[in-house]
């Protein structure tokens, strides 16, 4: 997994909320036998007209945000199936992560991202960044006032800056362990082998036979 420090790149706006794993990568696209060519088919049916061109009204195709490496969404982002192909999608488009932001209405908090995807972006190397509401919604406006404006996360810090005049800056939570695996760029096989002198002495130990299939 390609560890992640800081990263600097556009931000695509994708300013809806509850963006579920069907409109990420829709189903039919679940039949590839690979894991990979799932980028050309990121936010499908959004992204391309009936006759296959692209759209030019979803933000995607529009010119400022070609080069993109960052999307900033609203709350509740990767809701819907537990598809893992979603994550595989905006990772194989070329995104390193997503903002996102927690909401709260009355004593209901809504998350910037659903828990399943936020897990299986964990395990393929995509940063999710959740933020406040407010701090969401200064990025927006700086977009409208200049698209294709740039942002650092810089994951050590913990931070996020919105580089406008002046230039903003924000701070988000991670989960220590999720730190260190973008940091070291650590997936679940790296994960298990840092143990690999404790496993064998303990197979050793138990002197476990496996059959022969």
């Amino acid at each position: 997994m390609k560890a992640f420090k800081s990263v600097r790149g556009i931000v695509i706006p994708l300013d809806r909320a509850n963006v579920d794993t069907d409109a990420i990568i829709p189903k039919q696209f679940l039949k590839l036998i690979s894991r990979t060519g799932f980028g050309e088919q990121l936010f499908h049916d959004w992204r391309y007209l009936e006759n296959g061109q692209p759209n030019p009204d979803f933000v995607i195709n529009q010119p400022p945000y070609k080069k993109a490496t960052l999307l900033v969404a609203r709350n509740n982002f990767g809701c819907g199936s537990s598809r893992e192909h979603a994550v595989w999608a905006i990772c194989q488009y070329g995104f390193r992560a997503v903002i996102a932001p927690w909401t709260a209405e009355m004593k209901h908090r809504t998350p910037g991202f659903a828990d399943i995807f936020r897990n299986n972006s964990v395990k393929n190397g995509l940063l999710t960044v959740e933020l406040t509401e407010e701090e969401v919604s200064e990025i927006f406006r700086a977009i409208a006032v200049r698209p294709g404006v740039e942002i650092t996360i810089d994951l050590e810090k913990q931070s996020v800056t919105l580089h406008t005049v002046p230039e903003a800056v924000f701070h988000f939570k991670i989960d220590p362990s999720v730190k260190e695996r973008f940091l070291l760029g650590l997936d679940d096989i790296d994960i298990t082998l840092r143990e690999e002198t404790a496993i064998t002495a303990f197979e050793k130990r138990h002197n476990f036979q496996f059959p022969c299939s």
